[in-house]
């Protein structure tokens, strides 16, 4: 079901690209997913293609959707276009399928007879699109529109992007450290554009080196707990209680930090059993379903600096705070630093890889 999923949302976007490419811009598209660049990229790509420079005041035309109606969207699609063979529509997140069943119907009908002038793009932004198919709405919305959902992008497909992006600041970048950015920094766009320009700015060489990404990229909290561990793994827990006592500072939850924390010492603990399995990181990718073997690689390299029992202590020590912090009512930052000095107590030897 969610292979299905996948290549019909890829098929939606090859047919935007299509349909740009060629001139043949559809008269209605719904714009959703969590990859939000690549969204506000294609609008920006049909407002090029359908709004002559200078005339984009008298032919776009944008609601919110809390304050918009089916009255209102008619009276805009009645609007013919100056100077110009097309109109554009932007509606943003209007969340048509909770709408009175009257609007409902009134949207259908408005839908299914949209005048080949009209391009109407609902964009949802701030809510998730959430289609019901067995209504009128959602059998004009599929007969007539198209419905592009922007998703992550594969890793391959991203690191290219990382390169092309460093390469438009004059900068390169190698694969392995574009790796590196996604592992630090997440891998949506919509984050990495601006680490991206942030590290162009900073670095004073052509190439790109890991300590200009060190230096200005702000990590996600999943590296940074990876680095506590890290500093573990080395026996530096003065180096583990800077990086605890940092996140604390920067206002997160401890019950969010032991989550991610657990989750870590999970994922730990799996690798380690796979190197006594003797398997590899393409195990890990399918276990825990990650989007690209770096994690995983990352994983295993740690994983042989940590035995077995070390692992499984820090695991069951782990899911012991978890139940302290929900049950007890107890202090959450006592409760992580009293885990961490647990782990330091029981320093981990280097496993057999």
């Amino acid at each position: 079901m969610a292979g299905r999923q996948a290549a019909a949302d890829g098929a939606a976007l090859k047919k935007l690209k299509q349909d740009l490419k060629e001139g043949a811009v559809g008269q209605l598209y719904v714009f959703h997913g969590e990859e939000s660049y690549l969204r506000d990229f294609y609008l920006g790509q049909l407002r090029k293609k359908l709004l002559p420079a200078g005339m984009e005041t008298f032919n776009l035309h944008t609601f919110q959707g809390k304050e918009c109606s089916p009255r209102q969207l008619e009276q805009a699609v009645d609007c013919l276009p100056m100077m110009s063979q097309r109109t554009l529509l932007e509606v943003y997140d209007y969340d048509l399928f909770k709408t009175s069943a009257a609007d409902r119907d009134a949207l259908a009908a408005l839908l299914s007879k949209l005048p080949d002038y009209v391009c109407l793009v609902f964009v949802y932004d701030l809510m998730e699109y959430k289609p019901d198919g067995r209504t009128k709405l959602g059998a004009a919305l599929k007969a007539h529109g198209t419905a592009v959902k922007f998703t992550r992008q594969e890793h391959g497909d991203l690191v290219d992007w990382i390169r092309r992006r460093f390469r438009a600041q004059d900068h390169d970048i190698d694969t392995e450290l574009a790796k590196y950015l996604i592992f630090l920094c997440g891998d949506l766009m919509t984050g990495l554009i601006s680490e991206i320009g942030k590290i162009g700015a900073y670095a004073k060489h052509r190439a790109i080196a890991r300590e200009d990404i060190d230096a200005v990229a702000v990590p996600q909290l999943d590296a940074v707990v990876f680095q506590l561990t890290d500093a573990i793994a080395a026996g530096d827990f003065d180096r583990a209680a800077s990086v605890l006592s940092d996140l604390l500072h920067m206002g997160e939850a401890p019950i969010k930090l032991l989550s991610v924390l657990g989750r870590q010492l999970r994922q730990l603990y799996s690798a380690r059993l796979a190197l006594e399995r003797r398997k590899g990181s393409g195990y890990l990718v399918e276990l825990w379903g990650m989007r690209s073997s770096y994690p995983a690689q990352k994983l295993m390299d740690a994983a042989r600096r940590f035995d077995l029992r070390w692992c499984r202590t820090a695991v069951l020590e782990a899911a012991r705070t978890d139940l302290a912090m929900k049950s007890s009512g107890g202090d959450g930052e006592e409760l992580l630093v009293e885990l961490l000095l647990k782990l330091a107590n029981t320093p981990p030897k280097t496993g057999i890889a």
